[in-house]
């Protein structure tokens, strides 16, 4: 393909590429969005009607901060447009980024790479003109020189076509910052031609100093799903020492701020409690280990899978805690649920190691009422069943049990003293190690959490009328 004349030469009249994203899920209009505000004409294309009309009217079908302000600018300033039609999309495009789901396989860890391969093909049979294929999915190693052969085989004669592989880093909650102010960007495979146009689609954050790695695309490839298995091994990592530190009597979190301060391990993700969860690392490890396990690499897939089930293991940790706690039976018990959400700042409840708890506990017979700032929604079309509260306070009055399973602001910020005054029994298990344990102790609250000591407890008769009075000023 013809490689552009860079922005900076004062001779280039050519004017800048019109980007197609394909796929206007998470990923792709959060992608399409930021392509917008970086300054280029950006069709999003999809196949399901009223999502493309809820985005172009600026609603977003998930919580993710910033998000629908920016769609919004940008459809009304003509930047931003959606359409299910992919061969107009194609035909008016010159960058093509394919940013489609590759949810785990019914029945198997492989990942589903059939929307991948749609979505690849439709764009090289719509092509009119030379085109870039970008992906942006999270694939298995390999997936790339397979998607190539398709290319190859529908790109109409005489055409010009060329796929490269771009991964994404975004964290929910931070999506928009990420896509437009990234820590990296990496690309593999790709051309000198096709390069230089990459290098122009992000002229932005490159300007500001983002540091670009190009290499080839199985390393491409691997790079993402490497940075969410690392992740996901430091979190297993603390949470097994989480164990050690209960049995011991040691506390986890000092512990982390000791280990955080040498640079070679860093504090990140070192935060032990009920695990991770969402529609990435635990899938994407799972993916990881199918593919390496295709491979041969047989020591990727044994420690893929230690992640795994310690990861898993610490929902059933606070499953035990919690019938523990309620004197060996959840049967006809009032428990309270605070977080539903996998992580703050998002509305996702897949695999949510906090729904799945709350579920687990229903099951036994627990009287479960839950909240969650965001994620009410979406809980309760997947777990219909339980109890939704509108406020915290509503969703802890008259409970046997607390139960706090998503370290949002607004929960750890909360005054223990007001909710003191309308819980039942005053025990709560911190599952994501975030409270200020002095002040719920002071407020009368035992106090459980994932390898931290149990403080003891401050009398309630001379809690009683503090609890009382902050009550009344909560009210």
């Amino acid at each position: 393909m013809t490689a552009p004349t860079t922005p900076t030469d004062s001779a280039d009249t050519r004017p800048a590429p019109v980007i197609s994203v394909i796929g206007t899920g998470y990923l792709g209009a959060t992608h399409a969005a930021a392509m917008a505000e970086m300054g280029f004409e950006t069709i999003g294309v999809d196949v399901d009607p009223a999502k493309l009309a809820a985005l172009s009217a600026g609603e977003v079908p998930f919580y993710e901060p910033g998000l629908p302000e920016l769609i919004t600018k940008h459809v009304a300033s003509g930047k931003l447009r959606f359409t299910a039609d992919i061969a107009s999309a194609v035909a008016a495009a010159d960058v093509h980024f394919v940013c489609v789901g590759t949810p785990q396989r019914a029945g198997s860890h492989a990942a589903n790479l059939s929307y991948v391969e749609s979505a690849t093909r439709g764009v090289a049979e719509h092509l009119t003109h030379p085109g870039l294929i970008v992906g942006k999915s999270t694939v298995p190693v390999g997936t790339a020189a397979r998607l190539r052969g398709i290319v190859a085989e529908f790109t109409p004669a005489g055409i010009d076509a060329e796929l490269v592989w771009n991964p994404e880093f975004l964290r929910e909650g931070k999506a928009v910052e990420d896509t437009l102010h990234p820590d990296r960007l990496v690309w593999g495979g790709a051309s000198p031609a096709a390069d230089a146009v990459i290098r122009e689609v992000y002229a932005a954050p490159i300007a500001e100093g983002t540091p670009v790695i190009t290499t080839d695309l199985a390393t491409a490839e691997l790079v993402k799903v490497s940075a969410n298995a690392f992740l996901a091994t430091k979190i297993s990592f603390i949470n097994a020492i989480s164990e050690m530190c209960t049995i011991a009597g040691a506390d986890v979190s000092t512990l982390a701020d000791a280990l955080g301060h040498d640079v070679r391990i860093g504090r990140k993700f070192l935060n032990a409690g009920l695990g991770f969860g969402g529609g990435c690392l635990p899938k994407d490890i799972r993916a990881l280990m199918h593919r390496a396990n295709e491979l041969g690499a047989g020591r990727v897939v044994g420690l893929m899978q230690q992640v795994d089930e310690i990861n898993m293991g610490q929902r059933q940790r606070v499953i035990d805690m919690a019938i523990e706690s309620a004197g060996g039976s959840v049967l006809n018990r009032r428990i309270a649920v605070v977080g539903a959400a996998f992580k703050p700042l998002t509305d996702d409840v897949r695999d949510s190691p906090a729904l799945n708890v709350a579920a687990a506990l229903h099951l036994r017979g627990a009287q479960v009422t839950l909240w969650d700032p965001e994620a009410m929604e979406t809980a309760r079309r997947s777990f219909p069943t339980l109890t939704y509260a509108e406020s915290m306070t509503g969703a802890i009055e008259g409970a046997d049990l607390v139960l706090v399973l998503t370290e949002w602001d607004e929960v750890v910020a909360a005054d223990p003293a007001a909710l003191a005054a309308v819980v039942g029994q005053r025990v709560v298990i911190d599952a994501r190690n975030c409270l200020p344990v002095d002040r719920w102790v002071a407020a009368g609250w035992t106090v459980r959490s994932l390898g931290r000591p149990s403080p003891a407890v401050v009398p309630a008769a001379s809690v009683a009328a503090g609890a009382t009075d902050a009550l009344a000023a909560a009210r």
